[in-house]
């Protein structure tokens, strides 16, 4: 019986063993998947896999919270402000469905706030008040070539009259003298009034120098017969006398071609406590994809962007007074592509990595150098590797900001290029002769990297596509740290989310670092699908916070000038190394020129850390920042916010 019993159990074991082999052969890539899936789940989420490699957690907000964020600022009061305006999405800008939100990291509580234009593709940094200035936005979407109907373009508004400007309104008609075809004018144009030239040594009348408007126009009708090919002088309908005399209009090409998007003047200041945006003077400009950086006075300098007809802004820079809420322009003209990467230096000027997001011609404003806004003179910097893919790459100022280093990522070629570089790119601007050097190289060409400094002087790299907006499926799920010392990148966890093109990442007052956006082009590798706008929020929690437990701070002043000291107490007051001064961040299109982490000196008493903020306001600019210690294991606190007055 036993051994009957026995036969039984091998033969029902045989069988199951038989069923098993049968299931697995058929569905033996699925359970490959499924245990390779729980297992590198089982290993991200070991301890000793977090203290080495840090890790990733997705915040997926309830649906009626979630939007296209393409700009993301942290705000003085810890929460972080969301913009998405139209989120790049033509049906919410017909419909007017513009889009902020405030996250509160903390509390986990998210609140809708009225926004008042389409700030799709702002410009924005932080101001000493606390408030955060946004200028520009959207005042047309695109219209690729096939979708426009109607023939348009630039016209050149003349005023020969040097008594008086003009004003011509929306809807004023133009009709070539040679070819006869009418356009009109989508919007008012204020005309200056000519400008009368004499000899300098004779002091003789020589001529008048018409005043000039810009002003998009376009055909009355559809269709291609009302294309011109040619340049056309232009009657203004309407006018008589002296005034249809003295002013005309000047049109080259009006076609059906590509006609891009087109800026706005609105600018705005966003008060985190009351959480609401506050309408000051509009610029004199309209911009989409501006830069804005806060210059030696105090003031706001806004650079590029395309206009409201939709051109690349001529240079026409401009700067906002947070006293007065006005702008003013500059004296002098410098052109660059859009969302220039621009920094304050030490010494007052304005140091351009050559980074930017693209809009602009391939021969204009590419070449990195410093420049002096006050006299316009721009000395070239050499050296720099891979010099025609800096469109979409990152540039960062390396901690601490006293060594005013600077490191330039990635980037690819101008417009749709396939090229992408792997480059990381080095310079040292307190050299004799500045030049640009090979860092440590990534793994693949990366566009659009997100760069985000940390606390204990690291710097965390993450994201980015080998390809235009991740085309062919090109995401890289890939994050390293560099660390300045060893000149090396470290790899650590990889992220959750693909992030491409509308991405970036904010480092939050606890030490992690947010990240938001993305928009491929395509779904899929074979670019066949629509891509879809990425909603969800990630936090990236540093291998620091997993080295056990962090130094108190705590009962310091909120506020410390320029060459003076602020006590704090921690309990861990005598293991502190490093004090950090860290510019909170305005992020948006692989530019974020706010972040800044600036080493103080420091003394411990005690319980009692005593810091000491440096004199030079170049370095240090008014405003908020948050104020980090990190102890000998090379974990931070958490931040103390301080303003600098």
């Amino acid at each position: 019986m036993k051994d009957q019993a026995g036969r039984r159990r091998v033969r029902r074991l045989a069988i199951g063993t038989a069923v098993v082999l049968a299931l697995a052969g058929m569905n033996g890539p699925w359970l490959y998947r499924f245990g390779t899936e729980k297992y590198h789940q089982y290993q991200i989420n070991r301890p000793e896999y977090k203290a080495d490699n840090g890790h990733w957690e997705i915040i997926d907000f309830p649906e009626e919270y979630r939007q296209n964020t393409i700009h993301a600022a942290l705000l003085r009061t810890g929460k972080v402000l969301l913009v998405a305006g139209s989120g790049n999405n033509q049906e919410n800008f017909d419909a007017k469905k513009f889009d902020t939100r405030i996250w509160d990291p903390v509390k986990g509580t998210i609140k809708k706030v009225p926004t008042p234009s389409d700030l799709f593709c702002t410009g924005h940094t932080q101001l000493a008040n606390g408030n955060l200035l946004i200028a520009g936005g959207t005042k047309r979407y695109e219209k690729l070539k096939g979708d426009v109907t109607k023939a348009g373009g630039l016209m050149i508004v003349h005023n020969e009259n040097p008594d008086k400007p003009i004003t011509l309104p929306a809807g004023t008609k133009f009709t070539g003298k040679e070819n006869g075809k009418t356009f009109v004018s989508k919007d008012p144009v204020l005309v200056p009034r000519a400008k009368k030239v004499f000899d300098q040594e004779t002091g003789e009348f020589l001529r008048n120098d018409p005043g000039l408007g810009r002003i998009y126009v376009e055909a009355q009708k559809s269709g291609s017969a009302y294309e011109t090919g040619t340049e056309d002088n232009y009657r203004v309908q309407g006018l008589s006398g002296t005034a249809a005399r003295n002013t005309y209009g000047i049109a080259q090409k009006l076609a059906l071609d590509k006609k891009d998007f087109q800026g706005i003047r609105d600018a705005y200041e966003f008060d985190p406590v009351a959480e609401k945006y506050i309408k000051v003077d509009p610029m004199k400009e309209a911009r989409w994809y501006p830069t804005l950086t806060t210059l030696s006075d105090g003031k706001i300098l806004s650079v590029s962007g395309l206009d409201d007809i939709g051109q690349l802004v001529p240079g026409k820079n401009e700067v906002y007074d947070p006293d007065t809420k006005k702008w003013t322009y500059t004296s002098k003209i410098r052109q660059f592509p859009t969302y220039p990467a621009l920094f304050l230096m030490q010494n007052g000027k304005i140091f351009y990595s050559g980074s930017n997001a693209g809009y602009g011609p391939d021969d204009v404003g590419r070449e990195p150098g410093i420049w002096d806004v006050d006299s316009n003179k721009f000395t070239k910097l050499p050296g720099l590797s891979d010099a025609d893919q800096l469109e979409t790459s990152g540039t960062v100022l390396l901690p601490p900001a006293q060594d005013e280093k600077y490191m330039v990522i990635g980037g690819g070629g101008v417009g749709e290029s396939k090229l992408s570089s792997e480059k990381t790119r080095l310079i040292d601007l307190k050299d004799d002769s500045p030049k640009f050097v090979d860092g440590p190289s990534m793994e693949k060409g990366t566009r659009y990297p997100q760069a985000s400094v940390l606390p204990n002087d690291t710097v965390l790299v993450s994201g980015g596509s080998e390809d235009y907006r991740g085309r062919g499926d090109s995401n890289i799920l890939q994050a390293r740290i560099y660390d300045g010392s060893s000149n090396t990148f470290d790899q650590v966890a990889d992220p959750l989310v693909g992030r491409n093109y509308h991405s970036g990442s904010i480092l939050l007052p606890d030490g992690r670092v947010m990240f938001f956006g993305s928009d491929s082009l395509y779904a899929d590798k074979a670019n066949t699908k629509p891509g879809k706008f990425e909603q969800r929020i990630e936090i990236y929690t540093p291998p620091y916070l997993y080295q056990g437990s962090r130094p108190s701070l705590s009962k310091g002043p909120e506020s410390i000038e320029r060459g003076e000291t602020g006590t704090f107490t921690s309990q861990h007051a005598s293991s502190i190394k490093k004090v950090r001064l860290i510019r909170p961040s305005a992020a948006t299109h692989v530019t974020d020129v706010d972040q800044r982490s600036i080493a103080l000196d420091f003394k411990t008493d005690g319980n009692k850390v005593s810091v000491t903020v440096p004199e030079n306001k170049n370095l240090v600019q008014a405003g908020w920042y948050m104020l980090f210690v990190v102890d000998d294991q090379g974990v931070p606190s958490e931040a103390q916010w301080v303003q600098v007055p």
